[in-house]
């Protein structure tokens, strides 16, 4: 869903910049693939392979009735009852099995159907559902009832939480259909738009038509939808081999089809052939591609026919994506909706750069990553990628961390690796037999990157999914004639302390610049406080930390030091902090080279307080901490004098205690 970055999430309903800011938002037991088992509404006790929604709806009264077919396999040995998801609003008419009225009760949003016969594990049962109601309206608008230009509109979003709103479903993302259809009965006014191919449109002969769409892939339930209006229809194709060709279908308000639109909307064959160079073929290529104008602030990606609120190219490519990484490949339960939206994310990127070249795509990481406190961009999001917290909307679309950050993080792991093995990784998750047109999870991608990569990640996906922040490096580097024209840079790298994980584990690129020219180096660094070493040829004039931007990173001091000519200057005595203090502050002061250290604490009679330091220390950042209430002598509050002597270095600063 683009939604938004959510809707980014909710700004994205209401603010006329969210263009930028847009963004989206297993199979069955048989074979080889997963089923997994998540704290969802849905009965875990068995797996859907079908739904058919039959469903007659009226704009004016709003109202549906619908029957539903639901088919089904047994996940445990004598099955006697299972649930339905289906919201109270509706009312339960009958559920059947062939001509065979089965018991049922419909309480607390579930419906309890109770089988003729107790069934065994594998075995399959289908039941049709006959129900009636106005259908409610949950999360960012699961059915509603709107108008565009004076004319009535339908449509449905029903991620994450939504669907059943408005049709009896398994609530998991996890358990995908086989296949599903559905048939739309209404005025003959609306043109009905939903998932596949539309088999045959039947003129009724009482004023209304039914539309029979049928979709042959596997599906997740929320990707089911419908979208309804006067639709004009802009048609194109997509050219995927010299003989073949598939159906691009934009079902556009009329008023809105204009030539602008019709541009933007012919970018979709641009991106759909960088999709499919870079993630492998389309994944519904036997149905079709296209939009359904909607009334909503940005897009959901609903399988073969996303709805879309606007036509902005970063939102048109965000969508699109997800056929391949949402659909094709489902989040297995919404603690893991970056596999979603990170991946769509990312890649309204690699179509940037594909289409206007590297430095779009920089630009485009750049301002994804933003700057700590900017609303929706990855530095500013708290928390763990992996969300603990799935109870609504705002909790699992939010737009720092299930989309910036996210995406931000496919863009470091192609930095560690490298880009062609990147876009291999991505190609070949994309149709890994375990996920495709199936249900993932984090350690399913990390898999398959471990696999083509040859490379063992967990450091990178256990600190960047599971843990929270980024690192905030401080270094210093220093450098010395070893004789002609060779010198040596010595490189100390520091983080600050962080929550989870205390430190980041990563590969760093280093550039250093000298008389003779340029040479790029790759370190690994594995330790919160870590020295690195180079051998270069000419004098150093520069040391670029990260030079293309592959970390998400603060840079908080830089310190350089030319060994061959150190005067005093190049000494450092930083100002306490914090100051005021109470119990306890810290000092930090700067060597450029080993040297003996005294650090005093004296008050303002010149009175000797406390020795800090009083020893041999390295060159580079030290710190050094002071604790009144560990003194053997008390001391009353005031201002007082810390003092460092170091080689010919010498100078002091005030510090106040407030007690």
């Amino acid at each position: 869903m683009h939604t938004i970055k959510l809707l980014l999430i909710m700004i994205f309903i209401f603010s006329s910049s969210a263009a930028q800011n847009e963004r989206t938002l297993c199979k069955h037991v048989d074979g080889n693939v997963k089923l997994f088992k998540a704290a969802y509404p849905g009965d875990d006790k068995i797996d859907i392979t079908y739904y058919k929604l039959d469903l007659n709806i009226t704009y004016t009264p709003e109202y549906l009735k619908g029957e539903v077919t639901v088919e089904g396999k047994s996940l445990q040995n004598n099955l006697q009852n299972f649930f339905l998801d289906l919201q109270n609003n509706l009312t339960t008419d009958s559920v059947k099995t062939g001509n065979q009225n089965l018991a049922f009760s419909h309480t607390q949003n579930k419906l309890e159907v109770t089988l003729p016969a107790s069934i065994s594990a594998g075995e399959s049962f289908s039941v049709v559902v006959y129900y009636q109601g106005r259908p409610g309206s949950s999360g960012f608008g699961s059915f509603e009832f709107n108008s565009h230009n004076s004319q009535p509109i339908i449509w449905t979003l029903s991620e994450p939480y939504g669907a059943s709103d408005w049709f009896p479903c398994k609530d998991s993302p996890a358990d995908k259909a086989d296949s599903s259809d559905v048939w739309v009965t209404a005025d003959d006014f609306f043109v009905s738009v939903s998932n596949g191919t539309l088999e045959e449109v039947l003129t009724n002969g009482d004023g209304t038509k039914t539309y029979k769409w049928k979709n042959h892939y596997p599906i997740a339930h929320y990707l089911i939808s419908l979208a309804m209006t006067n639709y004009a229809e802009y048609k194109d194709y997509f050219h995927y081999s010299p003989t073949d060709s598939m159906l691009v279908i934009h079902y556009i308000y009329p008023e809105d089809l204009t030539p602008s639109t019709k541009a933007k909307l012919d970018r979709t064959i641009d991106m759909l052939e960088v999709f499919t160079e870079k993630y492998g073929e389309y994944p519904f290529i036997m149905e079709k591609y296209g939009h359904a104008q909607f009334e909503w602030g940005g897009g959901m990606e609903h399988q073969t026919i996303s709805s879309m609120g606007g036509f902005s190219e970063g939102l048109v490519a965000h969508e699109l994506a997800h056929q391949w990484y949402g659909n094709k490949i489902t989040c297995a339960d919404w603690n893991s909706i970056w596999l979603n939206e990170g991946f769509a994310t990312y890649s309204e990127g690699v179509f940037e750069e594909a289409a206007y070249g590297k430095a779009a795509y920089d630009n485009f990481i750049i301002q994804e990553m933003g700057n700590p406190g900017q609303w929706g961009r990855a530095k500013s999001a708290v928390g763990s990628i992996y969300l603990s917290d799935i109870s609504g909307t705002s909790q699992i679309f939010n737009g720092a961390r299930s989309y910036a950050k996210a995406a931000i993080v496919l863009h470091m792991l192609r930095g560690v690796v490298g880009t062609d093995t990147f876009f291999d990784i991505m190609k070949t998750y994309a149709s890994d037999p375990q996920v495709a047109y199936a249900a993932a999870v984090t350690e399913d991608f990390q898999r398959v990157a471990e696999d083509v990569s040859g490379v063992n990640l967990n450091y990178f996906f256990s600190q960047w999914i599971y843990g929270e922040n980024y690192p905030k490096y401080s270094y210093n580097w220093f450098y010395n004639n070893t004789g002609g024209d060779n010198y040596n840079v010595e490189l100390q790298l520091s983080q600050q302390t962080n929550t989870s994980p205390t430190f980041f584990t990563m590969p760093i690129e280093i550039k250093i610049t000298t008389a003779v020219g340029d040479s790029t180096y790759r370190i690994f660094n594995d330790a919160q406080n870590q020295t690195f070493n180079f051998n270069v040829e000419g004098e150093p004039v520069e040391l670029i930390f990260d030079p293309n931007n592959w970390i998400m990173e603060d840079i908080i001091s830089v310190t350089s030091v030319d060994r061959d000519n150190i005067t005093v200057a190049d000494y450092k005595l930083s100002q306490n902090f914090p100051n005021p203090f109470n119990p306890s502050t810290t000092i930090e002061y700067f060597l450029p080279k080993g040297e003996f250290v005294n650090l005093t604490v004296y008050d303002m009679l010149g009175n000797k307080i406390a020795i800090l330091v009083n020893e041999q220390k390295e060159a580079g950042q030290q710190t050094a901490g002071f604790d009144f209430s560990k003194l053997s002598t008390p001391i009353s509050s005031g201002v007082y004098i810390y003092k460092i002597e170091a080689g010919k270095f010498s100078n002091s600063k005030k510090f106040m205690l407030l007690k």
